[in-house]
């Protein structure tokens, strides 16, 4: 577990559904077995185009191999297996006994984009005569590579089924583009995740035709990475090293950012060579930018190095051994974020080419690798570590459930691709008013007491609000909200309300970025270090955004209130605490550890009352409702609290409010206490005044009208001549937190910056 981060209490049952997920599968494979043995062998074309696709794909090779009465495989070679300086993999195929029918030459050397356009155009030449000539069946494709493109574009325009291995994965650069064009090309999908598989269905493709598998290599992986000899593996290719105690690294460029994918390799490898570890590092692969990192590599002099191992290729098989027992494993490569989480070898990735994939804890991603030290700094946070094996990508069945699913495809059927699109339901109403009135957001605010959750349209009007009371513990309360939010999404349909996602308001200090409530109010029991953005956007697929209710007070001004068209200015909530936000430049001021516009925590008095934060003299310890109740209940104690025409039945308990209506009817130690609270509120908002000087104060919450003189009198006399004349205005919204909440979502809709 990283350090600094906060354990889910969810994280056990979420690794426990990485593990299980493929139990769908096991028990769909009934359904594959043909009621008729096949009158022919299913043909079976693999095309393989570098040593990375290879290994994905020698497994079910095997598989094939080893069913010969089933199959009858034909092996395509392409690309960069056929040259030396990515050192003729092509080898490795023929060790592994399989017969190579057609190698082609399809790569256009020049590393860079045209290169990389002419190679697709070159294969697209070349292979209509090769698979004229097999007529293979089935064509297996794998991934996301520019000459899996031509061979699926081939395949589908001469109406061969294509089974495309591991798509419906997020990546990040061109490759994201390529893998989901190979998709919409392809018959028939094996992928690894069930994020995968629901990325293949929201993306239209047949569901019935999708097999959730796991990853092929997986099969290799779980079963072999404890061989006995890797200590002699590790010794030939880096000599007398330790186990975990040398790197692995593999970085590739990024053909949609070349430039900084280069800059980015350059600081790796300063890096490592102040890091000062034993390092196998292998060559780039071959796309556009490659020639120039190797550049990189060799101005360095990272060849002749003492503590470096440059290589073009490694056997998969010797290649997983190196990896399992790394110190650790560097760059982008798919092989960091997948395979070697099977290991829980600790990984750095550096850069966006992998952003979006799924990965175990044992990834730390640098995606602004902008400077050596950053990069460094990663190396001391990760050499070293062990972390949990992760299955999210697979449990070392893969094969078998591959070839049952190719046995399972029947050839007579139609080759004609359907897509399975979605309902479209008919526009009632093409006004712009009536369109955008009927954009809306799911607010939730987790109050002390209350839980409320509220359908909110574009133009800030609660369509629809539920309330219940607050649970005590976390899994009552998460159970709620999401009970609550299912109610209001069902009930959003009927209201004509499109959901656009759900924005969640709460007390204490939250980490927006994350989605974490790190340290919460007393007056919500167990909400501490909790992640409450990942059981609400699983279970309800919608995205999801949390702030301090304070903030959310500030965002709903800022849309929805006095706020609005306002540049800088800040928001008090007056309440059973006191709290608040600040907005500067039109941008929500949240400091470096989410601590800002604490505002309740302005210490106006050394020798104050004690505060709920541990503190004394604060505003909060005067000017909250909880403070106010306390007072009245003192003068109540006292018998000083009531006057004439005021009643107190005996099971009320004192408040707040009584404390105001003894003030109101003349009562002059409510009234003095009263004035104190003012006094200390707008002595703390004197301070904002000179501390950021914004154009207006906006007070809102139940006792913000109660406040608004008293304040206004002490920014007169205490306030800088140049501050006095802020405005403070009394808040005209009724939801402020419920508002806020909503406004992070419909921002985000609109485009927004939050």
């Amino acid at each position: 577990m990283m350090p600094g981060h906060a354990r889910n209490p969810h994280s056990v049952q979420v690794r426990n559904t990485h593990e299980l997920y493929y139990l769908k599968t096991q028990q769909a494979e009934g359904k594959m077995e043909r009621s008729e043995k096949r009158s022919k062998r299913l043909r079976v074309c693999v095309a393989t185009c570098n040593r990375a696709d290879y290994s994905k794909l020698a497994p079910i090779m095997f598989g094939i191999k080893s069913q010969p009465e089933i199959f009858d495989l034909d092996v395509v070679v392409l690309g960069s297996h056929l040259i030396d300086d990515y050192g003729n993999t092509f080898r490795m195929i023929e060790q592994d006994e399989f017969d190579i029918g057609s190698k082609l030459h399809t790569i256009v050397r020049g590393e860079d984009e045209a290169a990389m356009v002419e190679s697709v155009g070159l294969a697209l030449v070349k292979l209509p005569d090769v698979l004229q000539r097999l007529a293979p069946d089935i064509l297996l494709v794998h991934g996301d590579r520019f000459d899996a493109l031509a061979l699926a574009t081939a395949a589908a325009l001469m109406n061969i089924r294509i089974l495309h291995l591991e798509g419906g994965e997020v990546s990040g650069t061109i490759d994201d583009s390529i893998r989901h064009a190979i998709s919409k090309l392809a018959h028939y999908h094996a992928v690894c995740t069930c994020s995968a598989e629901r990325h293949l269905i929201s993306m239209c493709e047949d569901h019935s035709h999708i097999l959730l598998a796991g990853c092929p290599s997986y099969d290799k992986l779980l079963s072999a990475h404890q061989r006995d000899d890797y200590t002699d593996i590790i010794k030939s290719w880096l000599g007398d090293v330790k186990e975990q105690d040398y790197i692995v690294a593999l970085q590739h460029p990024v053909t949609t950012d070349i430039k900084n994918s280069i800059k980015i390799y350059d600081l790796m490898l300063d890096a490592i060579i102040s890091f000062n570890k034993k390092t196998l590092i292998l060559f780039p692969n071959i796309d556009a930018g490659s020639k120039e990192m190797v550049r990189v590599m060799r101005r360095k002099g990272v060849e002749q190095h003492p503590n470096f191992r440059a290589v073009k290729h490694v056997p998969f098989d010797q290649f997983i051994q190196l990896v399992a027992h790394a110190g650790c494993m560097i760059g982008n490569s798919s092989c960091g974020v997948r395979e070697a989480g099977a290991f829980g070898t600790p990984v750095i990735n550096l850069g966006t080419r992998q952003t979006g994939r799924e990965t175990g804890e044992n990834v730390l991603h640098v995606r602004d690798a902008d400077t050596h030290n950053k990069i460094y700094h990663a190396l001391e946070l990760q050499f070293g570590k062990r972390y949990p094996c992760s299955k999210i990508y697979g449990d070392g069945n893969a094969v078998q459930r591959i070839l049952k699913f190719m046995q399972s495809i029947d050839l007579s059927e139609p080759l004609q691709k359907k897509f399975c699109f979605p309902p479209v339901k008919e526009c009632i109403s093409q006004d712009i008013d009536h369109i955008l009135e009927t954009q809306s957001a799911l607010a939730v605010d987790l109050g002390g007491t209350n839980l409320r959750v509220a359908i909110v349209s574009m133009k800030g009007k609660v369509v629809k609000k539920y309330i219940q009371l607050n649970p005590k513990t976390f899994e009552e309360r998460i159970e709620l909200i999401l009970t609550m939010c299912k109610q209001a999404m069902a009930d959003a349909v009927h209201l004509n309300c499109r959901i656009l996602g759900v924005g969640v308001s709460t007390g204490g200090r939250v980490n927006p970025q994350d989605g974490i409530v790190l340290h919460s109010t007393k007056l919500i029991n167990e909400w501490s270090s909790v992640d409450i953005r990942t059981p609400l956007s699983s279970a309800l697929h919608l995205p999801v955004w949390v702030d301090n209710d304070g903030n959310c007070a500030a965002l709903a001004e800022r849309k929805f209130g006095h706020g609005k068209g306002v540049e800088n200015f800040v928001t008090i909530i007056t309440g059973t605490g006191i709290g608040g936000g600040i907005i500067q430049h039109n941008e929500l001021i949240h400091g470096n550890t989410f601590c800002a516009a604490e505002l309740g925590h302005i210490v106006v008095s050394l020798e104050g009352p004690e505060c709920m934060c541990g503190g004394h003299g604060c505003i909060e310890a005067y000017s909250s409702g909880l403070a106010l109740q306390r007072e009245a209940k003192r003068l109540h104690d006292e018998d000083l609290l009531m006057v004439e025409g005021m009643t107190v039945n005996n099971k009320e308990q004192v408040n707040a409010i009584h404390l105001i209506n003894a003030a109101r009817l003349g009562n002059s130690k409510a009234e003095s206490v009263l004035h104190t609270a003012g006094t200390a509120l707008g002595l703390g908002i004197v301070n904002i005044l000179h501390m950021i000087n914004p154009s207006l104060v906006v007070l809102s919450g139940v006792l913000a009208a109660h406040y608004e003189n008293p304040v206004r009198q002490v920014v007169s006399q205490r306030a800088l001549v140049s501050a006095q004349e802020t405005k403070v205005m009394v808040s005209e919204l009724e939801d402020p937190a419920l508002l806020g909440a909503a406004s992070m979502v419909l921002d985000y809709a609109t485009r927004r910056t939050y």
